[in-house]
């Protein structure tokens, strides 16, 4: 399914334009993953082809669009919060338009509260509603009171949206959207709903016109991209994808996320270890270390299919390194359950960590699990979890001392004067240099590490 220009709704645009005295300015704030980050950039897209200009201020906004996300709950109260903060600003400027979109409006409870406690938001749109923004605006600024539907799931991949990216050399480009793994923690398949994948041919358009824009930095987005394929005409799984793409003409490199431990494949890591522009990053999201804690989240693998897929590819691919979520206090985990995990962590040696309290959200199956557990308790073990990843993260850091090794160049660095580059292995060098190099490839010669961070030159 195409897009199609709003330019070519005169009424829609006129609407919008006669409604404001002065050129209407959208404050867009995404919350959550990196998936919907990207959403943001097209929701900033299709706001300014309806005619609006961006602002980074919330006070100067004519209209706000908070883009949610539902995966934790402190996630949630945050959006909430927001919400609330804009109930002064909305009696300031009676003309202002609040929208609420992303996955949290995937859930009629939330739309029911949006209802009952926030008169003053103008209208919802869900994951999937992106190009029916603008039309919905009209539609508030015509006369209709609010514009709340209740969350409906949509199946269409509307391709080439107008977008605005937060970046000149680093961009996001999702190859699928939805689950089908009910992982029993996640609310992903009941608000992104199934999995559907994008045609090939679509990807690669997109793919090549970033690298002709000279976009260094692509990263494949998915909820699981390693199942990339099931339902289209053509047979092609996540590897072949990926072969495709870094067969193509240009400087830049690609990374991906996140993989699935399950349908994560050998023919992955060979992908990876045949093309150079393919990172040697693996974020493998293991969640816990103990197989009884495995099955009860659902994550149809073992302990030991996953350090065996990690051996592979330190096997076939000796510079890969690796990165992981972990959920601690998951309901009924024991000492023993999070020793596992402490020792799964000793012997895999990640490069990076994102870890997370178990948050508990309506409508999955571990909601209504029974969760002896004190949080205080939860909250000690993720303590000795960090404290372990951080001597871990020091070392392999350390351990590069001497290396030359090429960074892109994302920003200024803590230092005055400093750059920060971020390597292959995800992990970010700093070093003295010249602004202009921000958003190129410099080769840099690691000198040392100060915490996780590597100190560095640029190599002559």
């Amino acid at each position: 399914m195409q897009y199609q220009d709003f330019i070519e709704h005169d009424r829609t645009i006129d609407t919008i334009a006669n409604y404001y005295d002065h050129p209407p300015a959208a404050y867009v704030h995404s919350f959550g993953c990196q998936q919907n980050v990207n959403d943001g950039e097209k929701i900033k897209g299709v706001l300014l082809q309806a005619g609006f200009n961006l602002t980074e201020n919330v006070q100067e906004a004519d209209l706000v669009v908070f883009n949610t996300c539902a995966v934790r709950e402190h996630a949630q109260q945050r959006v909430y919060g927001n919400i609330g903060a804009l109930k002064k600003l909305k009696t300031e400027k009676p003309k202002l338009l609040i929208a609420i979109g992303g996955c949290m409006v995937q859930q009629k409870d939330v739309v029911d509260k949006l209802h009952q406690s926030f008169p003053y938001v103008d209208l919802v749109f869900g994951v999937n509603g992106i190009d029916k923004l603008p039309d919905l605006i009209a539609q508030r600024i015509r006369g209709k009171k609010r514009v709340l539907g209740d969350p409906v799931e949509r199946y269409d991949i509307v391709e080439n949206l107008p977008i605005h990216r937060d970046s000149t050399f680093k961009a996001w480009l999702p190859i699928m959207y939805g689950c089908d793994n009910f992982c029993s923690y996640c609310i992903v398949p009941f608000v992104r709903g199934r999995e559907r994948s994008r045609k090939p041919e679509d990807i690669l358009s997109e793919f090549r016109s970033l690298v002709q824009s000279g976009y260094k930095e692509i990263t494949l987005l998915g909820q699981n991209v390693n199942s990339y394929g099931k339902g289209l005409e053509k047979k092609i799984d996540f590897a072949d994808l990926l072969a495709m793409l870094a067969e193509q003409e240009g400087d830049f490199r690609i990374r991906f996320m996140t993989s699935h431990p399950k349908d994560a494949s050998r023919k992955l890591i060979d992908t990876i270890a045949s093309h150079e522009k393919i990172c040697n990053n693996l974020h493998l999201p293991v969640q816990s270390g103990s197989d009884r804690i495995l099955i009860q989240m659902n994550r149809k693998y073992d302990v030991a299919q996953y350090k065996g897929l990690i051996d592979y590819a330190r096997r076939t691919v000796p510079r890969m390194t690796f990165s992981s979520d972990i959920i601690v206090g998951f309901p009924g985990e024991t000492e023993e359950d999070f020793e596992q995990t402490m020792e799964l962590v000793r012997q895999i040696r990640y490069v990076q960590l994102f870890t997370f309290i178990f948050s508990r959200r309506g409508g999955t199956r571990a909601a209504l699990l029974p969760d002896a557990t004190p949080h205080k308790v939860k909250a000690e073990r993720l303590s000795r979890l960090l404290r372990l990843q951080e001597e871990i993260s020091r070392e392999e850091a350390a351990a590069l001392t001497g290396a030359s090794l090429r960074v892109l160049v994302e920003g200024p660095g803590r230092g005055e004067g400093e750059l920060a580059g971020r390597l292959d292995n995800n992990l970010v060098a700093e070093f003295v240099g010249d602004s202009r190099l921000i958003g190129q490839f410099v080769e840099v010669r690691i000198t040392g590490s100060k915490g996780i961070y590597l100190t560095a030159e640029i190599a002559h």
